[in-house]
Parts: structure tokens; sequence; C-alpha cells
């Protein structure tokens, strides 16, 4: 057997050179997804050198799309959407409308049928989930009335992108039967709609109860790698199962699977014990993307491709302004929202990818849609940027944002809201120095802000999460997150910034105790080793005469 496989080399070449990109677009401070993206351009068969296989790409992407869907539906909050019902469902709707309007007359306009401008300006019409999160973490901005908009905002638009997904086939099909005339077209979306209503049912009625009981026993047994295939199984078994039986895609499959699994009290250890595979088939989804993307758009469709950037930086974004600001709310309100959308991201991708597939969209329309989001992409956090910097001295802000006492000097910073770190949390509350809590996660950043406590929504590694957390006043610094490696990192900038901060630490293993050491930690507790010390003690309390 060859060592080199089509299946290996594309593995091995996407991740390596998505890892090189990703790494410099993180040191660039952009979202990791350009970096991906630029990956597939470069193993692509548009420029030189190593060409991995498009088709075998094509076919991770499908398993990237699946578990990319099932993490949405995990995540999907059907509560941050009432929350802000109001103003993200009609403004989301009208924002889809007015960009897809746009995209559809520039589709026109470049000789396109009616059908490539709707699925072109559907594309330009929506969000990255990824980049918009980085953009209101990076500026404590999840917690806030603007930022609770933006996340609702953009749920409806992946739930219109959802839908999208599963009608587009019905009028591909429609419209290849010869006659595509309006009784054809209303035929075959009324035969789609009743097979997903079908699917849905069965979900509702079956799934609901199904997945938690088969999720429950299998907790029942103790083994982790079996929780951990038996979620993989629901998220590609239940997408499979959809597209098989439904004839619906695998997005919708996965979206359910996990939106029902997402309802369940083990949703949060779903999410942990799955995310390294969903990461790493996403960034194999990005790369086959990229792989799709001809350069040569930039030189032979300059004009089209302005416009399409116009429509993803401006238009939509004046769109949205216009919306948020209609409803009465502030101008600095309207700004955020509006930087948030200034991008597109995952959904284009499988919009672009779906329609030129089902011949729907040209090439041409996929590289603009592609191009546009790595522009649009690169530049979202400098318009993000601009926008907050604007809103501050107009004095257009919001209602004043909580800032407790427990940012005074002498305080304690504590990293994670995990198991761990609520129980810290809970044995520190009420504390004379108060305590700031630093989540990554936006789910358990809002559990901890219910709880009552002052949360920092970012990246503890990050050196401006740390600032903003009062890392330079504080007293001590508890790094309660189970990756050693990276609470070194979060140890050594705290510590640049504050060289008399007290680190104490979490530890699984002797090489990380060493690490967080070197990096000044002043303790670090290690799990199993203390476990241990605690078995020892209470055997020797109650010695066993036999």
């Amino acid at each position: 057997m060859p060592h080199h496989t089509p299946l290996i080399a594309t593995i091995v070449a996407g991740l390596v050179i998505a890892f090189l990109f990703g790494a410099l677009a993180h040191r660039l401070r952009v979202s990791p997804i350009a970096g991906y993206l630029l990956a597939g351009i470069a193993v692509g068969p548009f420029t030189p050198g190593f060409v991995a296989d498009a088709s075998l790409a094509a076919e991770l992407a499908e398993i990237g799309v699946i578990l990319l869907m099932f993490g949405v539906g995990l995540h999907f909050s059907l509560r941050d959407l009432l929350a802000v019902r109001r103003i993200a469902i009609p403004g989301a709707i009208a924002q889809i409308g007015v960009a897809t309007l746009m995209g559809t007359g520039l589709a026109l306009a470049l000789g396109w049928g009616l059908g490539a401008g709707l699925v072109f300006g559907l594309a330009l019409s929506v969000a990255s989930t990824v980049v918009l999160l980085r953009a209101l973490q990076g500026h404590d901005l999840v917690e806030t009335e603007r930022g609770r908009i933006a996340v609702g905002w953009l749920i409806v638009e992946d739930l219109a992108m959802v839908l999208a997904l599963v009608l587009l086939p019905a009028m591909a099909g429609a419209g290849s039967s010869g006659g595509a005339d309006a009784g054809t077209l209303l035929a075959s979306l009324a035969g789609t709609l009743l097979m997903v209503a079908g699917f849905v049912v069965l979900m509702l009625v079956v799934g609901r109860r199904l997945i938690p009981w088969a999720l429950h026993w299998v907790v029942q047994t103790g083994s982790r790698e079996l929780f951990r295939l038996a979620v993989l199984a629901i998220a590609l078994g239940v997408a499979f199962g959809a597209a098989f039986v439904f004839h619906v895609s695998f997005a919708l499959g996965a979206f359910f699977a996990g939106m029902i699994l997402g309802e369940t009290p083990l949703s949060r250890r779903a999410t942990e014990e799955t995310l390294p595979l969903r990461d790493a088939f996403a960034v194999l989804f990005f790369v086959s993307v990229g792989m799709l993307f001809d350069p040569r758009v930039l030189v032979d469709q300059p004009l089209a491709l302005l416009a399409t950037v116009a429509i993803i930086l401006v238009g939509k974004s004046l769109a949205a302004y216009a919306i948020v600001r209609a409803f009465r709310h502030p101008a600095g309100t309207a700004l955020t929202v509006a930087a948030s959308l200034a991008q597109i991201g995952e959904f284009s991708f499988i919009l672009a990818s779906l329609g030129a597939a089902l011949g729907l969209l040209p090439e041409a329309g996929r590289d603009l849609i592609l191009a546009g989001a790595l522009i649009s992409i690169l530049l979202n956090p400098f318009i993000f940027a601009m926008a907050e910097r604007r809103r501050t001295p107009q004095g257009v802000e919001d209602a004043p944002e909580r800032q407790p006492e427990a940012r005074r000097p002498g305080h304690v910073v504590l990293v994670g809201y995990g198991r761990v770190g609520r129980l810290v949390a809970e044995g520190l509350r009420g504390r004379k120095g108060g305590m700031v809590v630093i989540e990554d996660r936006p789910e358990i950043a809002r559990m901890a802000d219910a709880d009552g406590l002052d949360v920092i929504a970012g990246n503890a590694v990050e050196t401006r999460t740390l600032e903003r957390a009062g890392i330079a006043r504080a007293a001590k610094l508890l790094i309660a997150i189970p990756e050693g490696f990276e609470a070194g990192a979060v140890c050594e900038r705290a510590r640049a910034l504050n060289p008399a901060v007290r680190v104490i630490a979490r530890a699984h293993s002797d090489a990380e105790v060493a690490h967080l050491e070197e990096r000044g930690a002043a303790h670090v507790v290690m799990g199993e080793r203390e476990i241990a010390t605690r078995i020892l003690a209470l055997c020797a309390l109650r010695r066993d005469p036999h």
C-alpha cells in the first residue's frame, strides 16, 4: 500500500498548509478563516505547486458542512433570539431582502439568470458567525444590548439560510424540468416542504425522546470514548438519514440533531467532546472552498468584484444601520450591528457551492463570492474598530454597561467558568476585593453573567482581554481552564502586564506543571495528584484493621 494515497495527501496538505496560513492570520489579528481560504487557494488547481485532489476535498467538505451545521444547532439559542425578537427578526429579514435584491441586480447586470441572482444575493446577505463573535468578543460587547441584537440578528440569518438550503434543490429541479413555470415550481416547493415537515415532525416527536435517552444510556457506561462516538454518530447519522429518507439536505439534518441535543443537560459535554473533530473538518471545509477559487477573477472581473465588495461592506451595512435606527435604537447600537454584518462567511460558501453544484450559479459567481468573503474578512476588524471609535466621541453610547467594583485594585481574575471555575467562583463569592471572570465561550459567559458575576467575554490569551479585566491592578490570577499549555500563555502575558500578580493554575500532567512554573505560576494544582493525596489521607484516617 503506498504511503501517499490521494486521501492522505489531501488531508495532510490541507491541514499543514491551513495551520501555516491560519497562524499567519492570527498573527495579523484577522479571522483564521481567511488563512484557511488562502491555504485552499495554495493547494488548488489554479496556483502552481502541489494540487490536492478536488473530488476528495469536496467529500471531506461535506463532512465539514455536517459538523459545522451540527455546531450551529448545538449553539442555537431560542432564548437569545426571543430577547431581541422585536428588532432582530424583522431587521434581519429586511436586511436579507435588501442585500438579496442588490446581489440579484448585480447578477442580472452581469448577464446571469434570475436563479443565479437569487443564490448570489442570498450568499452576500449572510454574515459569518465566527467573524462576528470574534469582533464582539474583541471589544467586550457580547453581553451588551447591541451585542445581543447582533447575535440575535445572526441567528435569524442562519435560520433563513437553512431554509434556503432546503429550497434551492427544489428550485433547481423545477428549472431543469423544462417548463419552469409557476405551477411546476410551486409543486416542487410544496413537495420539498412536505418532506421537510415530515422530517421535523419525526425529530420533534421521536428524536426529542430517543436522542437524549441514547446519550444518557451511554453516560451510564462511564466510557468517554463511547460518548464521543455516540455524539458523532447522532450528528452524521441524522444528517445522512435526513438526506436518504426525506431527501432534504445534510445541513438541515445536522442542524436539527444539534438543536435537539442542545436542549439536553449533556449539550455542554457534547460540545467539548466533539469540538476537536468539528474544528478539524471545518478547517478542511474552508480549505476545499479555497481550492475552488480562481484568482484570475481579480484581473478578469475587477469591476464586478468591486461591486460585490461594495454590497457586502457598504450596501447591507447601510441597510442594517437604517433598519436599527428605524426601530429607534441608538446610533451606537446601529453602528455596532452594521459593522458586525460587514462580512460574509460559512453559509455564503455553502450556498455558493450548492448553487454551483445544482447549476444555478456560474463559476464566476462563486469566484466573486469567495473573493468578496476574503476581502471582507480581512477588512472587518478595521471596519469594526472604526465604528467603535466613531461611536464613542459622538456620545452615542447604549445604556451604561455594568462596571462593578470587582475591578478595583486588589481584585481576583478567574480564567474559565467551567466545572472547576464555577466551584472556585462560588467559594470566592462575596470576598473582599471582588472578582472578575474571563470566559471565551459565549453560552458559558452568559451563565456566569446570570449568576451575578462580573464577566469579560473573550480569550484570556489576548492582552486586550486581560487589560479589560484589570490585570494590572489584580492581586491574584486563578487559571481554571483545563488546557495547561494555553494556561501557560495566559500566565506569561498576565505577568508581563503585572509582574506582581500571584498566579494559581491547574494542570493534568507533570509536563504542564513544569510549563506553568517556567512561565511564572506561583502554585500549580495537578488534579490527579490532589485526588490521590486526598484518597491516601482518607485511608490514613480510617485504617481498616482487616
